[in-house]
This record gives structure tokens, C-alpha cells and sequence, in this order.
């Protein structure tokens, strides 16, 4: 079944929401509560009520790819210069690249689980709330060398009951903002399980860790 989207059309903009991805940052409804209005009945989203430009940076502060835009005279968002996947405290893996998760296109931006817990995976459904998760998203900075390439196509496969696979070029980041490590290929855990948190080191199999 396709993911179901709300579209909103505007005059100068179409601002789409799917709310599968929704983790609830809040960065739209704090950002400009006139454009999302929240707590209310009907209609709440009104693109009319920011410019073009402002819709805009309004879905890019969207860590997870729940809001996308649509310029009607032209334009759209683009890959950044650098990807990256930040590592946030006791919570999911935001990616930020042209990303492709599980084989189909995604966007460029996308919140990923790494609690085991989320009844939406691989995305961030918010459970490690509920599941009181813990890890840290301070991790020890690693040896590597820069990349040749920065950015460009990302590929982010779910493998079935383990880790996210990530090929391509892609700087790993913490909370804070730290690069810990420059990589073209990576096992990230999803499991929540991990004694090596972000990456995988296995322990999905000794808890007898099943997704898809």
C-alpha cells in the first residue's frame, strides 16, 4: 500500500506531509505556526502564508522528510554538499543525502530507527520514547580519511533481521555536530542492541532480532 501523503496546494507552493515519517520535532508548528497550524480540526496547513523561500527552509528543518515542497515557477530541494547521518541522544539516525531506502527513491532527508522498537521500520516511529531507550549520540571519534566524493546518491538497505546497510559517500556526525567518521560503506544497528552504538557488531542475532 503507498504511503498515504497530504497535499496541500498553494499559489506559489505545494507543501506535502506524509505523517508515517513524522517524528514530531515540532521545528514546523514552532517555526511558523501560521503556515502549521497545530491542534486544530481541518485544514492546517496553509502555504500561502510564507513565501516561497520560507516554505522552503521550513521543509528543510524537517529531520525527517515527513514535510516536502514543490515550487510552481520552478525549483525544488537538491542533495546538500556534504552527507551526512547525525547520531541523535537516545533517539533514531537522521540521514540528510538523495537518499534510495530499501531499493526506492526517498527524498533527502529521513529518520531511521536504531532502537528495534518502531511498528514503522526501518523509519523512526518515536517508540524508543515509550521503549526508554539509551544511547548515546556522543559517540568516540574514529581514524579516517577524507573522502574523495561528499555527496552524491546514498543506498540504505534494511538487511532482514540485521542492520542498515549504507553505501555511498557519508560522514557520520553527532548530536553536537562532531564528524566521528568518514565512510563509504557502513553497518549501522537498528536493533537497539549494540555494544558499539551506532554500528552494528552482531547482537541482533543473539536477541533473535526480526525485521524486514
Amino acid at each position: 500500500m503507498a504511503p498515504k501523503v497530504e497535499e496541500v496546494r498553494g499559489q506559489r507552493a505545494v507543501i506535502r506531509f506524509e505523517a508515517a515519517k513524522c517524528i514530531h520535532s515540532r521545528n514546523c508548528v514552532l517555526g511558523r505556526p501560521d503556515v502549521f497550524v497545530p491542534n486544530v480540526q481541518g485544514e492546517w496547513i496553509f502555504p500561502d502564508r510564507a513565501t516561497p523561500e520560507e516554505i522552503a527552509e521550513l521543509a528543510h528543518n524537517c529531520p525527517s522528510g515527513a514535510i516536502q515542497y514543490e515550487l510552481l515557477q520552478g525549483g525544488g530541494e537538491v542533495g546538500p554538499v556534504v552527507n551526512t547521518v547525525h547520531v541523535r541522544e537516545n533517539g533514531p539516525l537522521a540521514f540528510h543525502a538523495p537518499l534510495q531506502i530499501g531499493g526506492q527513491p526517498a527524498g533527502y532527508r529521513a529518520t531511521l530507527c536504531r532502537c528495534g522498537a518502531s511498528q514503522n521500520k526501518p523509519y523512526c516511529d518515536g517508540s524508543h520514547t515509550a521503549a526508554g531507550f539509551a544511547a548515546t549520540g556522543e559517540p568516540a571519534t574514529q581514524e579516517s580519511r577524507p573522502l574523495a566524493v561528499r555527496n552524491g546518491p546514498l543506498a540504505v538497505t534494511p538487511l532482514a533481521n540485521g542492520p542498515l546497510q549504507a553505501r555511498g559517500p557519508l560522514e557520520i556526525v553527532s548530536g553536537t555536530g562532531r564528524t566521528i567518521n568518514k565512510v563509504e560503506e557502513v553497518y549501522l544497528c537498528r536493533c537497539g542492541a549494540s555494544k558499539n552504538k551506532p554500528y552494528c557488531d552482531g547482537s541482533h542475532k543473539a536477541i533473535g532480532f526480526t525485521a524486514p
